[in-house]
């Protein structure tokens, strides 16, 4: 079941979000993500966010700023059940286009994005950790 965050989850989606950020970001020093916790405990409740549940337990997550995705977040032992693409797919039917950065080292998220037919526009560069990203957007 898809459904909006709720005050109760917000431990939950941090500790999916820190532990996933450290396995699929290996290039991005730990002490980043750490301090990092604070900000998107601040952030998460004033974003639109959604919690894939299952059997009374968060799996993942996506959240978004209006129609950017700041991140979507599946639990490790949950990768590959389908749950990243049902939670795109739910904001996919809100949203007439989306947006997103990527870091080009994320090869995985990049194939994951282009199967579902978003579009590289263009590069950048994050300062705060050093590392290139993709800019992709999907429109209907």
């Amino acid at each position: 079941m898809i459904r909006k965050l709720e005050k109760k989850d917000i431990d939950t989606v941090i500790r999916i979000w820190f532990e996933e950020n450290k396995k699929v970001h290996n290039f991005i020093p730990e002490s980043y993500w750490l301090g990092k916790i604070d900000e998107v405990k601040d952030i998460l409740p004033q974003a639109e966010v959604y919690v894939y549940e299952s059997g009374g337990e968060i799996k993942g997550f996506i959240g978004l700023v209006e129609s950017y995705i700041a991140g979507i977040f599946i639990s490790s032992e949950w990768h590959f059940k389908g749950i990243g693409k049902k939670l795109l797919y739910h904001v996919k039917d809100k949203k007439q286009h989306l947006s997103l950065n990527v870091y080009i080292k994320n090869f995985r998220a990049i194939n994951f994005y282009k199967r579902e037919n978003f579009k590289a526009i263009s590069e950048s560069f994050d300062e705060a950790t050093g590392e290139k990203e993709l800019i992709m957007i999907w429109e209907k």
